[in-house]
Formats: structure tokens, sequence, C-alpha cells
């Protein structure tokens, strides 16, 4: 069988390497995924719980799966997963988000299996997951099909995927690149390239041509008034999907 490529973009890996001792400072250069996380995490527990058949009640429903959090950066979802009784592998490549993830949850006494790798080398060694976190990542890597496609491969039959990016619109390249990082100074600039943002439609057919039905889409939005991130049927800019494998492989 042929080895997976490797869709790692460099320059990415390095953007996001110098940045990496700030992770966990909600004041600093990640302060929007500090935002963010409420509905991220609302999300993920009510949509595991639903398609696993999970008690929602209970302190830690996760326990019993394996969660993948790709392109875990300093483990701002990872920890959270681990909390809820996930099994958690946080895969990134970048070797300093990676110390970065490890030193945090050690000082939280949680144990979540950190690897500097790839979903490409995850892949080549075997790996299966119950579920995938696939957050904020697509738009960041060199070959977006493949990377959906070794993902895809990651997944337990029945396994489900979150994936969350945002939509190359007008009035995302407005919002999420001129307003948040040159008006707002919300993030760096450079954070993000408009071209490589991915619409609803491209992500639908990337997940059915690896095999994955995608079953749900739903937007989120900035609140300036609330100063929240929300749920919305509006999919111009931030949204989030759900992927499932189909029972069988």
């Amino acid at each position: 069988m042929q080895k997976p490529a490797e869709t790692v973009d460099p320059d990415e890996i390095a953007k996001f390497s110098a940045m990496a001792a700030e992770w966990w400072d909600p004041r600093g250069k990640f302060r929007p995924l500090h935002k963010f996380n409420p509905v991220r995490l609302d999300y993920i527990r009510r949509e595991v719980c639903h398609f696993k058949g999970l008690d929602a009640q209970s302190p830690t429903p996760f326990t019993g799966l394996e969660f993948l959090d790709i392109g875990c950066g300093g483990g701002l979802l990872s920890e959270p997963m681990c909390r809820l009784g996930a099994s958690v592998t946080g895969a990134d490549a970048s070797a300093a988000n990676i110390k970065t993830a490890s030193v945090h949850a050690a000082e939280q006494n949680l144990d979540i299996d950190y690897q500097a790798t790839t979903a490409a080398a995850l892949v080549d060694a075997g790996r299966k997951f119950d579920v995938i976190l696939n957050m904020e990542v697509i738009e960041h890597v060199a070959d977006p099909p493949a990377f959906i496609d070794q993902c895809a491969k990651l997944l337990e039959p029945g396994g489900i995927m979150f994936l969350a990016t945002l939509n190359r619109t007008l009035k995302a390249y407005a919002l999420a690149i001129v307003g948040a990082e040159y008006v707002l100074g919300w993030l760096p600039k450079g954070t993000h390239e408009w071209e490589k943002f991915i619409t609803p439609r491209e992500l639908e057919d990337m997940t059915q041509k690896s095999g994955l039905d995608m079953v749900r889409l739903s937007g989120v939005s900035f609140n300036p008034l609330l100063n929240k991130w929300q749920h919305s049927g509006d999919l111009g800019v931030n949204y989030m999907g759900i992927a499932q494998k189909p029972e069988t492989d």
C-alpha cells in the first residue's frame, strides 16, 4: 500500500510554532480561540452524546471513546475532552506546540497522549479513533482533499469527525482578515490567507470523496452586543460540520 503523502505546510507550521508559548494566555495572540472555545465545546459535547447515545448529564460522558485532536495546538480542545472522560491523542506537526501542550497538561494532572506528528504518519501507524476533532486546521494545510482523506482513514466505522473552518466569501475576507487581523487586532496579521478558505460545498465534496457522509453543517457568528460566539444559520464566515463514516467500512 502506498504511504500517504504529507499534507503539512512548513510555512504554516513555522508561523504557529513562533506563537506556541502564548496558547494558554487568554489575552494573548490566541485570545479569539479562547472566546471561541465555549461554543465549540458545547457543540462537540452535545453532538458526540447524540451520535454515540451517551448520557449528556454525566460528568464524564466520553469515557471509553478514543479521540484524536488533529492540529491540536496548545491543547485548548484536548484538555476539556480528557476531562469529559475521553482517551485523547493530541497531534500537531509543530514540536513547539506539542511541548507547550504537554507541559500545560502535566500541570493540570491530565493524561493526554501528545505527539509531534501528522495525519499521514498516524495513518501509516494504523491508528483508529471514534471521534476526530479537525477544528480550524484545514485552511492551513497544503493539500486539503488529501488531508481529509487521511483523517477519514483514521476513523473507526461509525466514527464522526468534527470540522471547523472559514468560508471563502467576501464577507469572510472583510470580517476574518481585514476586521480581525488589521482593524481589531484580534489575530496577528497574516494568520489567515483568504485563498485557503474552504466553501461548504468544497468541504462536502472532500468528505464525500473520502467515503464520509456530511450529516450536518452549522454557522458560528460573533455577537458584539453579548461579546461572545453563538451558533447561527449563517455559513458565510465561520462554520462547523460533522462527517460520519458508515458503519460498514
